[in-house]
């Protein structure tokens, strides 16, 4: 992803109403799985500038929270953010000994490596037993945009594909479900027949009304699968898998 992006991210993540829903779904997923657990050691593969860090740190104080990224300026940025121990490195070779944490949450990143399963392997590797994955996509190879290009995005991902990853590395299935619905038509609207006339991102603070309007929706769609809920479509996969005890 380019620099720009992330200063972007950096910029918007604790406002703008993607990131509050991705982080208010990661963290319920984490806090369903982790129960047994008074202080549970969880990466952030992939963590960007420390956006979801920051909010675990917030809802589960007690938590050992740690990142790791790719990008030097994500690390940089994401230890100024959070506090927490940053890990510069790859989510292909994590830096890090066989099952050392109970939990690990990649948001948006696998879509970025041109091995995904061996992405999936690694985290397989430094979960203890009984551990929990909570992954997330971008969902439909049909909905390939300016959007993907911008955030170094290889490829998105159906529910399927994305449950296939998961039995692959060895995890067994736990929760899965598409989000981002009620959206969904805008986002086709936007993406595939009115893109923005210059090379950009969706990633942005909306105006005030706007961003009432998509948080009024993601808080519809989050009462839906607290309650038990599948959501049939949506721009984005979300996914939880459990490594064998």
């Amino acid at each position: 992803m380019q620099a720009a992006e992330y200063r972007k991210m950096a910029g918007v993540e604790d406002a703008m109403w993607y990131y509050r829903a991705l982080h208010r779904h990661v963290a319920r997923s984490l806090a369903e799985n982790l129960a047994e657990h008074d202080s549970p050691a969880v990466l952030d593969a992939g963590c960007g500038t420390g956006g979801l860090l920051r909010h675990l740190h917030a809802a589960q104080p007690a938590w050992r929270l740690g990142g790791l990224d790719f990008s030097p300026l994500a690390c940089e940025l994401a230890r100024e953010r959070t506090g927490s121990e940053i890990t510069q490195g790859s989510i292909l070779a994590l830096p890090f000994a066989d099952a050392t944490f109970d939990a690990v949450t990649s948001c948006d990143v696998v879509c970025q490596v041109e091995e995904p399963a061996r992405a999936l392997g690694e985290f397989f590797r430094v979960l203890r037993p009984g551990g929990t994955l909570v992954l997330t996509l971008p969902a439909y190879a049909w909905l390939w945009s300016y959007h993907d290009e911008e955030v170094g995005n290889r490829r998105r991902y159906s529910r399927g594909e994305t449950a296939a990853l998961l039995a692959a590395a060895g995890f067994a299935a736990g929760r899965g479900t598409y989000w981002n619905m009620l959206p969904l038509p805008l986002a086709i609207l936007r993406r595939k027949l009115f893109p923005p006339g210059r090379a950009t991102s969706d990633v942005r603070l909306y105006p005030a009304p706007v961003e009432a309007i998509f948080r009024g929706m993601m808080a519809l769609e989050f009462a839906w699968l607290r309650h038990g809920t599948v959501l049939p479509c949506g721009s984005t996969v979300l996914a939880v898998g459990r490594k064998p005890v």
